[in-house]
């Protein structure tokens, strides 16, 4: 999956833009035909590491945040300020392709048994 895919084809701020080029096509799968286990097998399987410099593979994550009891679904979004040399990009997919993280966080969240509430951190 190409991260910034959508860049400059959609505009952000309208959702039949982002459904058009088959967004929330995922989402929906996930949310009705796949178990928790099943998304978490399909993100190994995809090999998708995280965004973070260390490259961590995303369904090793979300398998090992399964067990607890209380979990919470937090996707930070750095600001370009902050020196990381990654964080412009992540500036530029929020502000690009929102959909596509309000989508990844919906389906981590019932990877990995989130409850109904997400955020996105945006530092100053």
């Amino acid at each position: 999956m190409r991260v910034l895919r959508n860049r400059g084809l959609i505009d952000p701020e309208k959702i039949d833009e982002y459904i058009a080029r088959d967004g929330y096509a995922g989402m929906a799968k996930a949310l009705t035909e796949m178990t928790p286990d099943q998304i978490v097998k399909e993100m190994l399987d995809s090999g998708l590491r995280g965004r973070g410099g260390a490259g961590f593979p995303t369904g090793l994550k979300w398998k090992v945040c399964r067990p607890v009891e209380k979990r919470c679904k937090i996707c930070f979004m750095p600001t370009p300020d902050e020196g990381d040399p990654g964080a412009f990009m992540d500036r530029s997919v929020l502000e690009a392709d929102p959909h596509a993280v309000l989508e990844g966080m919906v389906i981590a969240a019932k990877a990995i048994g989130a409850p109904d509430q997400g955020y996105i951190y945006l530092p100053r």
